[in-house]
């Protein structure tokens, strides 16, 4: 096993998502220079994040399908021009069918 190859710094870290006023402490590694007086009375590191399990759509709930791109409205459009083709082959096919049927009834 290579030496020196895991972190060994760890110590317990605050993780604050300001944005949901939410914070938890853990086990990090993560480097900072900020600190954070927790409710236990101590001074931890504190890590700032953008987007934790109190703010993230997956986890509140709140989880909505975002096409920017039209990619849905595109797919039906495909899906809407597939089956409109797929009628009027079976139509010409049938319309061919009964004019060979009529040929060979003569």
């Amino acid at each position: 096993m290579k030496t020196k190859l895991h972190p060994t710094e760890y110590r317990p870290v605050v993780f604050s998502d300001e944005t949901a006023g939410f914070a938890f402490l853990t086990q990090s590694t993560a480097p900072t220079t900020e600190t954070i007086k927790w409710t236990d009375g101590n001074e931890y590191p504190l890590v700032k994040v953008h987007i934790s399990s109190a703010s993230h759509p997956f986890f509140t709930g709140e989880e909505k399908i975002i096409d920017t791109e039209g990619r849905v409205d595109r797919f039906k459009a495909k899906f809407a021009a597939a089956e409109a083709r797929k009628i009027a082959l079976a139509s010409k096919a049938k319309k061919s069918n009964a004019k060979k049927a009529k040929k060979s009834a003569e």
